[in-house]
């Protein structure tokens, strides 16, 4: 059976990435940071499908030895088939009064973490010799910036690169790694744990409201599906159009408010 381990799967995109991959026929490694209870009820909906579950927790602040994680479930599990980087923390903060503490602290959980669980991934599927999937989940951010999110910004860029670095890397031996850029969507990071954005307005998003996480999800179950074995070293943005609206927002903002986290 294939398999799939995906962090960060406790609550959020994590947990609807995890829970779709089930359905679809994988076993998934879950892990949690600080939500444990969460992180059993992804694995509880993983085994009502049928599947495997296996839970651990990853603290990204605590590298390189958290990464060990991910050769943990590997075993555990039997393999690694798919990785998906979906951890991850910011700030809300300006760039001038962000101390160098929370900066390393986003960098070392978006970016290094981020690495250190990809590359061990990807060594053990090299050593398996049947190919794989890397998928990093990252923002709009890694294309576009935001104000108060100067580490996050840093890390999502990087790591966005660092997914075609790894394209070109990984393709002689049948690993794809493609990125998930998401917009605004409904999940505990953005204080909205069990909203329906469908009732959220956002005049200055095309779709005019936020995304639900199970959006997200499908875009990763697809890069993790057979049907995308020739995409590689792409960035997918799942953002209801935001990232079009540039020129459109610099034009129609009303206030300075936007200068402000």
């Amino acid at each position: 059976m294939p398999t799939a381990i995906v962090t960060g799967s406790d609550s959020g995109i994590g947990k609807a990435t995890a829970v779709l991959l089930a359905e679809r026929g994988f076993d998934v490694g879950v892990t949690w940071h600080s939500d444990e209870k969460g992180a059993e009820g992804t694995a509880d909906e993983i085994r009502g499908h049928g599947r495997r579950a296996e839970v651990r927790q990853l603290d990204l602040t605590q590298l390189p030895d958290a990464a060990d994680v991910v050769d943990d479930l590997a075993e555990t599990l039997g393999g690694v088939d798919v990785l998906i980087a979906n951890s991850g923390t910011g700030t809300s903060e300006l760039a001038v009064d962000l101390s160098f503490e929370d900066w390393r602290k986003v960098l070392s959980v978006d970016l290094d973490g981020a690495f250190l669980c990809l590359q061990r991934a990807a060594r053990r599927m090299i050593s398996q010799g049947r190919g794989g999937r890397l998928i990093a989940v990252t923002s709009v951010h890694e294309h576009q910036p935001r104000v108060g999110s100067a580490p996050y910004d840093a890390a999502k860029g990087g790591l966005g690169l660092l997914m075609k670095t790894l394209a070109l890397e990984l393709g002689e031996h049948g690993i794809t790694a493609n990125s998930v850029a998401p917009g605004e969507i409904a999940t505990p990071m953005t204080g909205q744990e069990d909203e329906d954005p469908r009732t959220k307005e956002r005049p200055g998003v095309p779709l005019g409201r936020p995304g639900d996480a199970r959006e997200i999800a499908a875009v990763i179950a697809f890069l993790a599906s057979p049907e995308a074995s020739y995409v590689t070293g792409a960035s997918f943005a799942a953002d209801g159009g935001m990232l079009q609206m540039g020129p459109m927002a610099g034009s129609h903002l009303q206030s300075h408010d936007w200068r402000r986290p």
